[in-house]
């Protein structure tokens, strides 16, 4: 399904220096890979519905609680310049 040849092709468009042993071992393993989707090609999945994960997972983040931070001066303090109560940063909108 596929040779050497087409490894070290691949390989030179990846820019990738490959010993000649990588190449072997690489075209042993894509070999195998492709084998087992040929065979997963061929099962019937008609009725199988489309899915995004193989098991059900749930989300278990937490709720966002707004907390004041007690030391809003120290953050202030830690800034490379400030401006009164607020950071100073530099200006990235076009003058246009």
């Amino acid at each position: 399904m596929i040779d050497q040849e087409q490894v070290h092709k691949v390989a030179n468009l990846a820019r990738l220096e490959l010993t000649p042993e990588e190449e072997q071992q690489f075209t042993n393993q894509l070999a195998n890979i492709l084998d087992y989707i040929q065979q997963l090609n061929e099962l019937d999945v008609s009725d199988v519905p489309p899915t995004t994960r193989a098991i059900d997972v749930s989300n278990i983040t937490r709720e966002d609680e707004l907390q004041p931070y007690s030391d809003r001066e120290s953050i202030l303090n830690a800034a490379p310049e400030q401006e009164g109560e607020f950071f100073k940063v530099p200006k990235i909108l076009n003058a246009e």
